[in-house]
């Protein structure tokens, strides 16, 4: 009578295959990790009388998010005026969102978003400010101020310079022709062919300019203005820090750096409820 029994089939399963010649057995890439969202944090408060002033501009500045959702209206709070408990309970509630901005003007300014989208913290010499926008103001109007100038297309070329001057060409075109709220134009790098001396070259061609960026979310993007107007560097990483893609972006404000309509409006709703559970 025949078996319905089957011996399993052999050369699977772990330890079934032969390791390579070097010895070394197949690694896998580390899965990414580390991201970044949002989590509401109440301060504890034992008595609220003494931080009547700081419950009131945050309950101004929650009014200043719905404002700025609906209108595009910018908003600026000073903190400077605040006494150091209330200032504590401002830099608890607001935290450390995953947008950084250093802006080059003077004076000096360093943005840091807080953890509602939209609302910035600037510090800098006699600058202490709350400002509720999509992005920090002061990035928008000194962002191609030069920290390096840009030599334009008669800089210097060394041996190995090959695909850049075309890209060159095409992003100042594309500058000369851009105005406000034109559609973004990208010239992807890491999609076209290039060498070392190439972008060495753009750097020097382009100019470094005033504002840099820097958003951390699943994995790091920097955007760092040119020297050449509404020309823009943008360079994501991912969470092992390896770049994966690079681009020149002509545009008002890359997009990865604004707040949008609908992270405002959250905004003003999240900071209510942490001021509801504060009361």
């Amino acid at each position: 009578m025949a078996s319905n029994f089957h011996l399993p089939p052999t050369g699977y399963g772990p330890g079934s295959q032969p390791t390579d010649e070097d010895g070394k057995e197949l690694e896998y890439m580390p899965l990414p990790r580390d991201m970044r969202t949002y989590s509401a944090h109440t301060p504890y408060v034992d008595d609220l009388e003494p931080l009547t002033p700081a419950l009131t501009l945050l309950a101004d500045v929650a009014d200043a998010c719905d404002e700025a959702a609906k209108t595009g209206t910018v908003a600026s709070f000073d903190l400077a005026t605040l006494d150091q408990a209330n200032r504590a309970l401002i830099a608890e509630t607001m935290g450390e969102g995953e947008v950084a901005v250093k802006i080059l003007s003077i004076p000096a300014i360093a943005a840091q978003e807080s953890v509602f989208a939209g609302v910035w913290v600037l510090k800098g010499a006699g600058v202490d400010l709350l400002e509720v926008a999509p992005v920090p103001t002061q990035s928008r109007t000194v962002a191609f101020h030069p920290k390096t100038p840009a030599l334009g297309e008669t800089a210097p070329r060394q041996p190995g310079v090959v695909n850049a001057p075309a890209l060159v060409a095409e992003l100042f075109d594309k500058s000369a022709a851009h105005h406000p709220g034109k559609e973004p134009h990208v010239v992807n790098l890491t999609l076209l062919p290039h060498t070392e001396e190439d972008l060495v070259w753009m750097d020097s061609v382009m100019g470094v300019g005033s504002v840099t960026i820097l958003s951390r979310g699943y994995g790091n993007c920097r955007v760092q203005a040119t020297a050449t107007p509404h020309v823009w560097r943008v360079q994501f990483f991912n969470s092992m820090d390896t770049l994966i893609l690079d681009t020149f972006e002509v545009t008002d404000m890359p997009e990865v750096a604004i707040a949008a309509t609908e992270d405002l409006s959250d905004s003003g709703e999240r900071l209510r409820e942490v001021l509801e559970a504060i009361r």
